[in-house]
């Protein structure tokens, strides 16, 4: 039995989708961030980063969405959520994924954890103020050279779009333009609309 602990909205929202993608067995326990259950001595046992997601499996806890989602891709063959006899194409996934989690997740942060940067109040503003651009600007790129269609891959659904549509959710905060990113946008309401995506959504509570 796998257990997942996640907060609503976060980016464990994209392996919260993934399991119920897989099929999954799994448990799920929310952790309230504005309790800052994050930090408590109990959830740092779990993850000693205080943030999530985090993944208990039987041979320990895996942290970091990309490695987990890929856990999730290979413990789950049948699922077809990787191309998990393709080297390269597998690389490539965890190529896109690395972006999303290394640069845009990033830039999101600097607008709403700017204080993880700077303790200057005009440098914290000034991250805020610069974050929408940099956010657009990521997926424009992600729009322009990463997406291949209908999917992230192409025509298979992976593990890369639950998590280009997770942090697809953030764009009202981040001021993105959707106008600018047709086919993102296209692709955030057809993930929206899938079974497994509409379950992990409603046990959030969203």
């Amino acid at each position: 039995m796998l257990t997942l602990y996640y907060s609503p909205g976060s980016c464990a929202q994209a392996s919260h989708i993934a399991l119920e993608e897989a099929g999954a067995s799994y448990d799920a326990v929310r952790i309230d961030f504005a309790a800052s259950q994050q930090r408590s001595p109990d959830y740092l046992k779990i993850n000693p980063k205080g943030r999530v997601p985090a993944l208990v499996t039987e041979r320990g806890i895996l942290t970091e969405t990309a490695s987990i989602l890929a856990f999730i891709a290979q413990t789950h063959p049948r699922a077809r959520l990787a191309p998990l006899d393709d080297p390269f194409g597998f690389a490539r996934a965890q190529a896109f994924n690395s972006y999303l989690c290394s640069t845009v997740h990033v830039a999101h942060a600097h607008r709403v954890r700017g204080a993880r940067w700077a303790d200057n109040e005009a440098a914290i503003a000034e991250l805020k103020r610069k974050a929408p651009q940099v956010v657009q600007e990521c997926f424009e790129l992600i729009e322009r050279e990463m997406f291949v269609g209908p999917w992230v891959m192409g025509d298979a659904y992976t593990i890369c779009d639950p998590y280009l549509f997770t942090v697809a959710t953030w764009w009202e905060g981040d001021s993105v333009d959707p106008a600018r990113l047709p086919k993102l946008a296209d692709h955030r309401k057809r993930v929206a609309e899938r079974p497994a995506v509409k379950r992990a959504l409603a046990a959030e509570g969203k």
